[in-house]
């Protein structure tokens, strides 16, 4: 049917007193979590899992001399609970190679098994805490820094990094590349209750969105875009 011809019809329904059934919104099963780091001394693990949260990701690694003093306990606790877990590396792409930090950072609890409860390790790849937004890197000079430490990631563990991003960093930093979107997932966030906005890179969708930066168990909020079933799926592969 044409356009013209359906606008008349749907033009005619109240004249006749006809009511058009409305389209039912679908609601898309999602998955509480949080991460967490050092900053975050005292974590309720257990309340967290009580409330519906099933996973949270814990800061491990910086650059390639900081290792996160709390990780161990964290994971600990994580794993007491029953949340399925993993680590993050914080990148530093001016002080050495993707390599590099992808290495310390499996050395230092960023590894994969296939134990069910374990999640692949992220890279945390975002504003540049004491410097220049985008380390000095161009953005092609960045692509190249990630695409080392997935690349290293990957053929040491089987698995793709997931990537924390922003849509502004990932745009203005490495010019909204679309090479990693077929292989890692997207941690996009964005501090919202609308949803998570833009989504950069040629992602298709977010796998994880970091919607609050508090969460009230600790750390931040952190939505899985999909059910219990899809989040176990991420952890075995």
């Amino acid at each position: 049917m044409k356009l013209g011809s359906t606008l008349a019809a749907l033009a005619l329904c109240p004249a006749i007193g006809l009511t058009l059934p409305a389209e039912p919104l679908e609601k898309r099963d999602t998955v509480q979590g949080f991460d967490i780091s050092h900053y975050q001394g005292t974590v309720n693990f257990k309340g967290a899992y009580s409330s519906g949260a099933r996973f949270v990701i814990i800061k491990a690694t910086e650059g390639t001399t900081y290792i996160d003093s709390l990780f161990s306990s964290h994971y600990s606790g994580a794993t007491a609970a029953g949340l399925i877990r993993g680590g993050y590396h914080f990148a530093h792409p001016s002080s050495s190679s993707g390599a590099t930090q992808a290495n310390f950072f499996l050395a230092h609890g960023g590894g994969w098994s296939a134990d069910g409860i374990t999640l692949p390790g992220m890279l945390d790849i975002e504003y540049n805490p004491s410097g220049a937004t985008c380390y000095g890197l161009s953005q092609s000079a960045m692509v190249s820094w990630i695409q080392d430490f997935v690349n290293t990631y990957h053929s040491k563990t089987t698995r793709y990094p997931l990537i924390y991003s922003t849509n502004d960093w990932w745009t203005t930093c490495t010019g909204n590349t679309a090479a990693f979107h077929t292989t890692s997932p997207l941690v996009l966030a964005r501090y919202s209750s609308s949803g998570p906005g833009t989504i950069p890179g040629g992602w298709p969708f977010q796998t994880i969105w970091q919607n609050a930066d508090s969460y009230a168990y600790g750390g931040d909020s952190d939505i899985f875009n999909g059910g219990i079933t899809g989040l176990k799926k991420l952890a075995t592969g």
